[in-house]
């Protein structure tokens, strides 16, 4: 399913924009000239940002957004246009864009850590949620802020040490989420009667409690899976996602993986919300499932061969592919023939090709160039 653009690309919406960015630039005039956190911004943004939708509905609600073939139903609504999306925009020639910016403008407006060189995770995470570039303040508040929920509850420890490390780490990571929908403010806000248009507190704790959890989730797991168990290292207040990720899994003094650390989350962060995981993420929310319950679903998704388990499908092929050589030389004719054996299986090569992209994925193309 595609997302629409922002702009929709409909006569007469541009002035509504326009309407509501002159507002939001002298809010944010005002509010740069102090440190504020994450959620006091949210609750000067979603006013503002309720009565645009308003505008919009009223204005081009009956407007036909554009026609349905049955080969896009028939190919999973591929190139449909039903989703509104404004974190990111996929183009099939260029690539991803985070609020209008691609990821070389990322890599030089957002805030990075003190010596470093790639932005920060949570830099991204406010700009997709706010459409602003935070300031390095704002950003070292947030750090110190999901630092302070890193924390997850024994239980849900317990269940990930009794898991047999021969299940899947994804099926470990969604049954790890699932369980820490017992902590959810949300679905204890609702079973109260919590207002409609009060919804979005208590997801966003929700939604900062999870984000916050996650490193000290996947750090566990590796631990299990890969290194036989054994005790973490604290999450650091001092230190920002990436670098805390780092050090869980074990190379936090390795200085270029936490800076790739820092860049892989970052450009990672979002993809346009018709791929499989955002999707899913949305549509079980969308029945008023918490965050937690929402996001376990969203990794299931994830994990499947045609989406996230691709980077490792093609590590699978290539390192089958290295046995299968054996001690012949690697050459452009012997990969040639390991390619063509795969496709006269009946087999696909994993990682090839891509659903919008045309051209390679700058994701790839900014890492390759840092190392």
């Amino acid at each position: 399913m595609a997302s629409l653009r922002a702009t929709f690309r409909l006569p007469g919406l541009a002035k509504v924009a326009a309407r509501n960015n002159t507002f939001a630039a002298s809010a944010i005039r005002a509010y740069s000239t102090k440190p504020q956190g994450l959620k006091d911004r949210l609750r000067e943004l979603i006013p503002e940002k309720r009565e645009e939708v308003k505008q919009v509905k009223a204005e081009f609600g009956n407007k036909v957004l554009g026609e349905t073939t049955v080969d896009m139903a028939y190919g999973g609504m591929r190139g449909i246009k039903g989703l509104i999306w404004e974190g990111s925009v996929l183009d099939a020639e260029e690539g991803i864009r985070f609020r209008g910016k691609t990821i070389p403008e990322c890599q030089k407006v957002l805030p990075k850590a003190e010596g470093g060189s790639e932005p920060l995770p949570e830099s991204l995470f406010w700009l997709l949620v706010t459409g602003e570039v935070p300031t390095t303040e704002q950003v070292r508040g947030l750090s110190a802020e999901w630092a302070d929920r890193a924390a997850l509850p024994s239980f849900v420890e317990d269940l990930l040490d009794r898991c047999p490390t021969t299940l899947h780490p994804m099926s470990q990571f969604s049954l790890a989420v699932t369980a820490l929908q017992h902590e959810s403010q949300f679905a204890k806000a609702y079973q109260a009667g919590v207002k409609k248009t009060e919804y979005w507190d208590t997801t966003f704790e929700d939604s900062m409690d999870l984000i916050a959890k996650l490193p000290n989730i996947a750090g566990r797991i590796y631990q299990n899976v890969f290194k036989k168990g054994g005790k973490l290292p604290a999450i650091n207040p001092n230190l920002d996602y990436g670098a805390n990720l780092a050090n869980l899994l074990g190379f936090g003094d390795n200085k270029d993986f936490v800076e790739l650390m820092r860049l892989y989350l970052t450009i990672h962060s979002d993809h346009e919300g018709g791929n499989v995981s955002a999707h899913t993420t949305h549509l079980v929310g969308s029945a008023l499932s918490d965050p937690y319950l929402s996001f376990a679903a969203g990794l299931n998704g994830l994990a499947g061969p045609l989406h996230g388990l691709a980077n490792q499908e093609v590590l699978r092929w290539i390192t089958k592919m290295r046995e299968e050589l054996g001690g012949k030389d690697v050459s452009d004719e012997t990969i040639k023939d390991y390619v063509w054996k795969t496709l006269k299986s009946g087999q696909v090569v994993p990682g090839y090709g891509h659903a919008v992209l045309r051209k390679t994925d700058p994701r790839y193309s900014c890492q390759l160039v840092l190392y």
